[in-house]
């Protein structure tokens, strides 16, 4: 009897093992089925994020193509300065405008009383402004053969970790790197600077405003005065030139090869994203290559007021 109920005992524990086993096994595959399920859901959502990288990758490069196209066929002495035009590709809208690089101030040529003027119509004070135009050429200027390096030096004396480059900004960012330009004034500056120019002169009947301010011997009367017959006003060097009055020397028509695109994708879904892309044009056997190419600039295009109003 009493070896009966040892056995019954001994049963009972048995099963109660077996019963918190299986629990801890269901337990497990609960936990393991929950681990997969966010597995999917985060695989799912990386291969849409994916797919939609790759198409809006796909629809910016079809624009840079149709832009060298448009800009080949003219050929150099009818190609437009700027233009646009739209289309639809799968489920997105494309609208693409274009834009000579010449309409900007080039960072590796503008001349030091220019760059000095671009800061001063930006807002910076005139101590402020003609600082930062000497640092900028002496970022982008060859030290001296055997001659001590005056530019070096004062870096080292701000105390910071790099040199200067000595040699032509790469990168329009790179300005952010110059001594003695406040991030704030670099800021207002990129959207009127470019390193793909060429030139230190400018398409005045492309560029912005604040470009055309920047002139040596500019004054705001002038300034109002060109603006008024820029629409109207053929690519003419000497029309140009006597609608500019005095500060016709740093205004030419640069013939540069550099377009900057912004490709605006509106897609089915209510997405919406914009990419700018610099390209230089090439040949039949190469058509263009890509110098720059920024996603997510829509809100770096917002238009700007010249200081003072």
């Amino acid at each position: 009897m009493t070896q009966e109920r040892g056995r019954a005992v001994a049963t009972s524990s048995e099963r109660g093992f077996v019963i918190v086993a299986v629990l801890w096994i269901l337990a497990a595959l609960s936990a393991l089925a929950t681990i997969f399920s966010v597995y999917l859901s985060n695989s799912a959502q990386a291969l849409a994020v994916t797919d939609t990288g790759l198409q809006t990758e796909a629809l910016v490069s079809a624009s840079l193509e149709l832009t060298t196209y448009q800009l080949l066929l003219a050929g150099d002495k009818a190609r437009p300065a700027q233009g646009s035009f739209h289309f639809r590709l799968d489920n997105a809208e494309v609208l693409v405008a274009f834009t000579s690089e010449a309409g900007r101030v080039d960072l590796n040529f503008a001349s030091k009383e220019m760059l000095a003027n671009l800061f001063a119509v930006l807002g910076a004070d005139q101590k402020v402004g003609s600082e930062a135009a000497d640092r900028i050429v002496g970022w982008r200027t060859r030290p001296k053969d055997n001659a001590a390096n005056d530019e070096e030096a004062l870096y080292r004396a701000a105390g910071l970790v790099y040199s200067p480059r000595q040699s032509f900004f790469t990168h329009v960012n790179e300005l952010s790197l110059v001594l003695g330009v406040p991030p704030e004034l670099v800021d207002r500056a990129l959207p009127f600077v470019t390193v793909f120019g060429g030139s230190p002169n400018v398409d005045v009947l492309i560029a912005p405003p604040e470009v055309i301010a920047a002139l040596p011997g500019m004054t705001p009367a002038a300034l109002n005065d060109f603006l008024n017959q820029r629409p109207v006003l053929s690519r003419d060097q000497s029309a140009i030139a006597a609608a500019l009055g005095p500060a016709q020397a740093n205004a030419t028509i640069p013939n540069s090869k550099s377009f900057r695109v912004l490709t605006t994708l509106s897609f089915d879904k209510g997405r919406r994203t914009s990419s700018e892309v610099v390209i230089a044009l090439g040949d039949d056997k190469d058509p263009f290559h890509v110098l720059s190419w920024q996603d997510d600039v829509e809100a770096g295009h917002r238009p700007r007021k010249l200081a003072g109003g």
